[in-house]
């Protein structure tokens, strides 16, 4: 049995098996179940609902609107396996040099697989920060659920913001 502060299951030569749960902490500081996933079946079996929002949907082949869906696209293991790969971050020399703070906001498509492809810059800020936060966002490994609508996997373009700040002397 393996088990952290943000995961726990079981480990078959250092690969995950079976079913593991996925934790995060609620604002009152609560630690919860965000996701139970079976990492042998490849299945979603639980996640815990957060507020419905709309993410921009292939609702036809080349035809992309804006929609809310049943179940949001997701990062196997929830935000805090995602955090591995977006504290990454390194904050470009120009940006530092040019006092440069802010966020970028990059999009991806994950597709009916779990596969992400079509990186961009939604909202940058520039100075180098915008091509670090596409580096970081093409880092994250292709472990993602798909969003559903009823029971149908549909791609939708997921979006990741990126805070770049400067230390306080």
């Amino acid at each position: 049995m393996h088990t952290t502060k943000w995961e726990s299951g079981m480990l078959d030569h250092r690969t995950k098996v079976g079913v593991w749960e996925y934790y995060g902490i609620t604002r009152s500081k609560e630690q919860v179940v965000v996701q139970r996933y079976d990492h042998s079946s490849k299945q979603l079996l639980y996640y815990r609902p957060v507020a419905r929002m709309e993410y921009n949907t292939e609702v036809a082949p080349g035809e992309w609107r804006y929609k809310v869906v049943d179940q949001p696209p997701m990062f196997i293991g929830g935000d805090a396996a995602l955090a591995v790969y977006t504290t990454q971050l390194q904050y470009p020399q120009q940006a530092q040099d040019s006092n440069i703070q802010g966020q970028v906001t990059v999009g991806f498509v994950v597709d009916t697989l779990g596969q992400v492809s079509a990186h961009r810059v939604l909202r940058g800020i520039g100075a180098g920060c915008d091509q670090e936060a596409l580096r970081v966002a093409r880092t994250i490994p292709n472990e993602w659920i798909p969003a559903r609508i009823g029971n149908r996997a549909v791609p939708t373009e997921y979006e990741l913001t990126l805070s770049f700040r400067l230390a306080q002397p």
